[in-house]
């Protein structure tokens, strides 16, 4: 489980096939806090550290065929920067909201708008997923409010720390990312379709 919260924006060092599977290597400062086994957050993709090298500050992770079909990473370069969080502590804070790093979608940014302060993000998706007004979603693992909710369409508003220390900076009209819709939200959506009248 993680809260949507970025620690640091690793540096694609390495993509190896492996028949179905690609490993990627990152770079990150962090290195010397990872271990074998523990789950991380990759533009909001769940994955498992498989390799570290402290000495070069790298770190390995696997994806298997699903997770490169269903999300932005089977487009990954060497050189692309990537917003990681690790999972959260069950003593510590909540400061996003549940994330469960699981992608639900790719989205497309078909705009970028400067707002004199902050930067309004807008998307498309298709998936019969759902936004609301005021409620939560997680872009490339960044956990953010929705502004604008329509079918299929939402905004985001980003403030200028968030900017910076992001990948968002680098995020333009036209380009890809992965969405996560909020669990209790998808939840309710699933109870109302099964049982709602």
């Amino acid at each position: 489980m993680f809260t949507g919260i970025v620690e640091d924006m690793v540096v694609v060092k390495s993509l190896v096939k492996d028949q179905e599977n690609l490993h990627l290597t990152f770079y990150s400062a962090l290195v010397p806090e990872f271990k074998i086994d523990q789950s991380i957050s990759h533009n909001g993709c769940c994955l498992t550290v498989v390799a570290i090298d402290t000495s070069a500050s790298n770190y390995t992770v696997t994806a298997i065929k699903e997770t490169l079909d269903k999300t932005t990473m089977g487009t990954w370069k060497i050189g692309d920067k990537i917003n990681i969080e690790r999972c959260m502590t069950p003593n510590g804070r909540l400061d996003g909201h549940m994330v469960q790093g699981h992608v639900d979608t790719q989205g497309r940014c078909i705009s970028v708008e400067d707002m004199h302060g902050s930067w309004k993000f807008t998307f498309t998706y298709e998936s019969n997923d759902l936004t609301v007004e005021k409620g939560s979603v997680a872009v490339n693992g960044v956990s953010l409010t929705v502004v604008d909710s329509q079918p299929g369409l939402f905004s985001v508003c980003i403030i200028p720390y968030t900017y910076e220390y992001t990948t968002f900076k680098f995020l333009q009209a036209g380009d890809s990312v992965n969405l996560e819709f909020d669990i209790i939200g998808k939840y309710v959506a699933k109870y109302m379709k099964h049982h709602g009248n």
